[in-house]
């Protein structure tokens, strides 16, 4: 799950940032989720178990929203119309909630994997 990212690079430099930012909010809105209603973390596919296990730990309301969203997506797809400009999600509504989930669950992970093949040492 867990790929090289630009985005620290991008973040430390202002004037970088300034720069992409615009062609990033292009893209999203060109992407189309956003017209469905959805958030960038809706479309996160579910079948990897830390994607289940994070979302297992998101809270009651969030795990209602999600699902809404998806729905609603979903039958607007099966109609072929897109949601009232009113309904879309805006760029400032479209904030990862549950990446940061993942990545703590990726280290937990990876904590648990380096402590099972941890060997013991005799020091006699």
């Amino acid at each position: 799950m867990s790929t090289p990212s630009l985005a620290p690079f991008i973040r430390q430099r202002p004037w970088l940032r300034n720069f992409v930012q615009p062609l990033a909010n292009w893209y999203a809105n060109a992407s189309g989720y956003r017209q469905l209603g959805l958030r960038a973390d809706d479309l996160i596919p579910e079948e990897n178990p830390d994607v289940q296990v994070a979302l297992a730990r998101l809270s009651e309301r969030d795990r209602y929203d999600r699902i809404f969203r998806i729905r609603r997506a979903v039958q607007c797809s099966l109609s072929h119309k897109l949601l009232p400009k009113a309904e879309w999600t805006k760029p400032e509504e479209d904030t990862p909630y549950l990446g940061p989930l993942i990545k703590i669950i990726e280290a937990e992970n990876k904590e648990r994997a380096d402590l099972d093949t941890l060997v013991p040492r005799k020091n006699h």
